[in-house]
């Protein structure tokens, strides 16, 4: 067979296995197998240049490739992703339009060209089976795009230590094969490193030939990549193999940029590659180091905190990675926040991790301290001790209680602990009057934060922040999912659709009415309801502020519903909005309540993913 044959049956073999071009009778596969050429591109290189003529259409063969487009002021925008059996471009030469987009090499990769005059040439010999054929290439795609396409390429890694030193390539390497470890509870996970000098890998410490590199995408689901700390021939082809880097640091080291960073900017591809940064600490750190520093001169996805012998911290940096990490909103509702805590109890019996939780009101107070660690019964104790301890009334020119006893014993209970600190993400949902919309507190002081998210209008003291006014989340947002999806999502990628989000709303929809015989509300018709049960009843003012604070996050509910994969509502109707005496009974309600739910999950497995 001579190399044209040979090429030739290369491009017939994955059409054939293609989805979209394996349907297609033997004539026209192989006419198009001869039809194309093959071209390679190196990771990082382009294929297309948006604006330049679409005359021709690529097939992936081997590698993947990467559709973007930088805006005007620069902002680099990411979009599809194309693996072995896609075609790219094929809409823009159909229609011989310009390109929309740059296409680049995400690693090195092998795709077959197809021209315009060739495609021409086949379209008047096979009009129906080609026409139906390009049509469902773009039909697939859309279809991929709305509602999240299977990833058939695996998802690739590249752990690099970003200081020389051996104690950081020490912790870079246990981190690849802890990272691998962790991996391999959510897939089928490999760790490659060099094999000595020559063209052999070390596959799970075993020989493994490079030209033998694009089998493992149809074998594994992830690929750990363990770089030297020098821009050594190996680590420029671990790079060019890497969808997403994980940079190594050790805490108490200088976070500026370092030479392997400077000299893999200068390798094309760098500005495509999703960036996260790992920040070792000792196994008994209190807090996490202040993570601002290392973000100033990198593009990072985010930072994350990792403690040596903490597997956990390992686990949840994986579901970030692939998408797989959970959310858990926590909503506001007074006595009634207490159910969170059973909930939390039945997911923790079900493994069901939580890798970033945010709240709103009660749900905020319980939320903070779950981040910080405490284990439930704590937190039971610490909030029923919290909420009892009384406020007293002011002269109401700015709110009906001052509110100094709920910021002192917020300082007390979490201390000057600042939330970019934490081990685990976590934000509290506040309403900035000022602006008209939700405020997110994910930095800061966290009792500051806690104290936003739990001063309702009108009844506390609105917290200042730069001027503005933040009060209780629950005017506009009372379980706040919108924050959490944003918050999982790809910002690269403009992808807001990873991991799942678990929201718990235990705020009881009680109707707001007084009785039809009373004309007017007054202080008089108001005690008369208090005093004797046989008197019209008549809200108060706690009723109606609390009603008034709460009416746009119950016209959203339905939204918040959608944008949540997991809503539950405890019905907790029964307990009053005070009953903080009634802590364990209103929490053991809300673990009943879940153990129901969590029996009719089918989609929501240990590591976050669909079963």
């Amino acid at each position: 067979m001579d190399e044209s044959e040979q090429v030739r049956e290369r491009i017939a073999a994955m059409l054939r296995s293609s989805p979209v071009f394996g349907p297609l009778s033997d004539a026209l596969r192989l006419a198009l197998a001869t039809a194309m050429r093959l071209h390679t591109v190196p990771g990082g290189s382009p294929l297309f240049h948006e604006g330049e003529p679409a005359d021709s259409m690529a097939v992936v063969l081997s590698g993947g490739l990467r559709a973007w487009r930088q805006t005007p002021t620069g902002e680099l925008l990411l979009y599809n992703q194309f693996h072995p059996g896609q075609s790219v471009g094929e809409l823009a030469m159909i229609l011989q339009q310009a390109r929309a987009q740059h296409v680049t090499a995400l690693r090195d990769s092998l795709v077959a060209l197809l021209d315009r005059q060739a495609y021409e040439a086949l379209l008047l010999l096979h009009p129906l089976e080609l026409s139906r054929v390009m049509i469902k290439t773009v039909a697939d795609r859309l279809r991929s795009q709305s509602e999240g396409g299977e990833q058939r390429l695996a998802q690739t890694f590249l752990v690099l230590a970003l200081s020389p030193d051996e104690a950081t390539c020490q912790a870079a390497a246990t981190l690849a094969r802890q990272l691998s470890k962790a991996l391999g509870r959510l897939g089928r996970a490999g760790h490659l490193l060099e094999h000595g000098p020559g063209q052999t890998l070390s596959l799970d410490g075993q020989p493994w030939p490079r030209e033998r590199l694009q089998e493992l995408d149809d074998s594994h689901d992830y690929l750990v990549y363990e770089a030297d700390a020098q821009a050594s021939d190996w680590t420029r082809y671990a790079f060019r193999h890497a969808d997403q880097l994980v940079l190594v640091a050790r805490t108490g080291s200088r976070p500026e940029l370092s030479e392997i960073e400077g000299q893999l900017q200068r390798e094309t591809g760098w500005s495509l590659k999703r960036q996260h940064l790992a920040l070792l600490h000792p196994a008994c750190a209190r807090d996490a180091e202040a993570p601002q520093p290392w973000a100033t001169q990198r593009q990072l996805e985010r930072i994350y905190p990792l403690r040596e012998d903490h597997d956990e911290d390992v686990a949840r940096l994986a579901r970030f990675l692939t998408g797989q990490a959970v959310g858990l909103v926590l909503g506001g509702g007074g006595a009634r926040g207490f159910a969170h805590l059973g909930v939390l109890r039945a997911l923790r019996e079900a493994g069901v991790p939580v890798d970033l939780i945010g709240g709103n009101s009660m749900g905020a107070l319980i939320g903070a301290q779950l981040a910080q660690g405490h284990d439930i019964a704590t937190v039971l104790a610490q909030t029923r001790r919290f909420a009892t301890g009384g406020e007293r009334l002011t002269l109401p020119l700015v709110s009906l209680v001052g509110g100094r006893r709920v910021e002192r014993d917020l300082r007390a209970l979490f201390g000057e602990q600042q939330i970019e600190c934490l081990w685990r993400p976590f934000f509290a949902a506040s309403c900035n009057l000022s602006r008209g919309s939700t405020a997110v507190l994910d930095s800061g002081p966290l009792w500051r934060a806690v104290l936003a998210s739990n001063s309702p209008a009108g009844l506390l003291p609105p917290v200042l922040q730069d001027g503005e006014l933040l009060v209780d989340g629950a005017i506009l947002e009372n379980v706040p999912v919108q924050a959490m999806r944003v918050r999982l999502g790809t910002p690269l990628e403009r992808r807001r659709g990873n991991g799942q989000i678990i929201a718990i709303d235990v705020d009881a929809r009680a109707e707001l009415r007084a009785d039809p015989q009373l004309h007017r509300l007054s202080a008089g018709s108001r005690l008369r309801s208090l005093i004797r049960r046989s008197a019209p009843s008549a809200p108060g003012i706690a009723d109606i502020l609390y009603a008034a604070g709460h009416v746009g996050g119950t016209s959203q509910r339905g939204r918040t519903i959608a944008q949540a994969d997991v809503y539950l509502q405890p019905d907790l109707s029964r307990y009053a909005l005070m009953a903080y005496a009634r802590a364990q009974e209103i929490a053991d309600e809300g673990y009943r309540h879940a153990l129901q739910q969590i029996e009719q999950w089918q989609d929501l497995a240990p590591g976050g993913r669909a079963r």
